[in-house]
């Protein structure tokens, strides 16, 4: 009896050891594309960071860190992009909610105004700019419209109007991505809560606060994470908009960095990454550590 309950032991360890080597075999092409284009890059942007020089490197310590913070192009880029985000990510959560919760209850063609809020997650980005571009450029639509009324209006793309422009493109396109993530959501609480709550004479405002938005806190919580990382790439949309040297107003961080790295300004370039990845990484974190402390 030992002897077989030691074979089994052993035939059990082959076994575990022939299923990781084969975990391993196919994980390997993934831990190998992360080392390659993601960490070994980040080290040597790590490296960057605390010295000078394209071919003979000097080690400068936190002399980068310095010169950057006292770049005017860089304070600009920060509080264009920390602005955005205040302004941008609240109100895409609060518009996609807002729809939501109107798609949701039983009113006439739900199924058609879903179908057409989603439609921006399907076509082109270029297409969608160029229609933008139609529409607040200095002879585009809205000028024409207001020229009827005797109203001359201003090139908006290359003025402070561009800054509200963005936000505005930003939340149009990613309040139907939102809107499928708060209906998964929302179907995922027990209508028995809302029955319970129709019984005791709780008016719809009322269950709204006291069971839709408690047991809605973990999707909203994760439609906050996914809006700031889409936020950190609304560079593209801004690009495409008014070119590498916007007006100040949407001059953000990923401009100042694809200009250093136009400018072959790799130590400038590395400290700024860096530097955002560590506030990204640290807001991450203490946002999923404020979503545990709630729940406890």
């Amino acid at each position: 009896m030992e002897n077989c309950k030691e074979l089994i032991k052993i035939e059990d360890s082959s076994l575990k050891k022939k299923e990781n080597l084969i975990g391993y075999i196919f994980a390997g092409p993934s831990i190998f594309g992360f080392l390659f284009f993601f960490a070994v890059p980040f080290l040597i942007s790590l490296m960057y960071c605390f010295t000078e020089g394209a071919g003979d490197i000097e080690f400068v310590g936190f002399q980068n860190f310095i010169d950057l913070f006292q770049n005017s192009s860089f304070k600009l880029a920060v509080k264009n992009t920390v602005l955005f985000n205040v302004i941008a990510v609240p109100l895409v959560i609060i518009v996609s909610l807002g729809v939501t919760l109107v798609l949701n209850s039983k009113i006439k063609k739900a199924s058609f105004f879903r179908t057409v809020l989603t439609f921006p997650l399907v076509i082109p980005i270029a297409s969608v700019i160029l229609v933008w571009q139609i529409f607040f450029a200095e002879s585009g639509v809205v000028n024409g419209m207001l020229l009827k009324f005797g109203v001359v209006g201003p090139d908006y793309l290359k003025t402070g109007w561009s800054f509200f422009i963005l936000v505005l493109l930003y939340v149009w396109k990613n309040c139907g991505y939102n809107m499928i993530i708060f209906l998964a959501g929302l179907n995922n609480i027990p209508k028995e809560y809302y029955e319970a709550a129709s019984i005791d004479g709780c008016s719809e405002t009322k269950a709204f606060f006291k069971i839709t938005l408690p047991l809605l806190v973990p999707t909203i919580f994760f439609v906050f994470i996914i809006s700031i990382i889409n936020s950190l790439r609304i560079y593209r949309e801004a690009y495409l908009l008014s070119g590498q040297y916007p007006d100040s107003s949407i001059y953000m961080l990923q401009h100042f960095m694809n200009n250093n790295f136009t400018n072959l300004n790799y130590q400038r370039l590395s400290t700024a990454s860096v530097i955002v990845f560590i506030f990204v990484g640290l807001a991450v974190y203490y946002l999923f550590k404020f979503q545990k402390k709630y729940e406890v």
